[in-house]
């Protein structure tokens, strides 16, 4: 329930200062203010690894929100799904510390968007993930992003993705879901 009282919260935000200063580029970095909860912690008195993948889907619906992305898809009938994510933690988060969820679209490749969140306390990177996002049509099939720029209304002006990310892309694909895909354990 916890983060169903943020979710919202972040929504309205988002949607307020969308209202009131515009649609933010899509390159731009998303910031929002968050604390560490009691029902984010786990046996060993730190952030649970599971939640920082929730809380940063607060940072996700921040930036679309703001880019105007959100609106775009909604009028689309699209919507964005999680294809795969990768988190790396340096530092753990304590009960009650506050910290920054930051968090930037990355790049692209044709089916998918990439984006970059980071937990940062005192301009000291926490932990990061790395997120690919597909956008499909609620009436089936793949957007793909010369198709949701289009709809932005706006350019292309994402950097080049990295190497390493579209390596990582590839190295950590499962078969489509029209492939057979056997629990198979060598």
């Amino acid at each position: 329930m916890n983060v169903w009282w943020r979710s919202l919260l972040t929504i309205w935000r988002a949607k307020v200062l969308l209202h009131r200063r515009g649609p933010i580029p899509p390159h731009s970095v998303g910031r929002i203010r968050l604390r560490t909860m009691p029902t984010d912690i786990d046996l060993l008195g730190h952030m649970n690894n599971g939640r920082y993948a929730s809380l940063f889907d607060l940072g996700r619906f921040d930036l679309l929100i703001r880019t105007g992305i959100w609106d775009a898809m909604n009028a689309q009938g699209w919507y964005a799904v999680v294809a795969s994510e990768s988190v790396t933690f340096r530092k753990s988060l304590q009960l009650w510390q506050r910290f920054t969820v930051e968090s930037r679209l990355y790049g692209h490749d044709d089916k998918a968007v990439y984006q970059i969140h980071r937990a940062v306390v005192d301009g000291e990177v926490y932990a990061e993930m790395i997120v690919r996002a597909r956008f499909l049509r609620r009436t089936g099939g793949v957007v793909n992003t010369e198709e949701l720029f289009e709809a932005l209304h706006r350019p292309d002006d994402l950097p080049p993705l990295p190497d390493w990310i579209t390596e990582w892309a590839k190295a950590s694909a499962l078969p489509s879901t029209k492939s057979p895909a056997p629990s198979v354990w060598s």
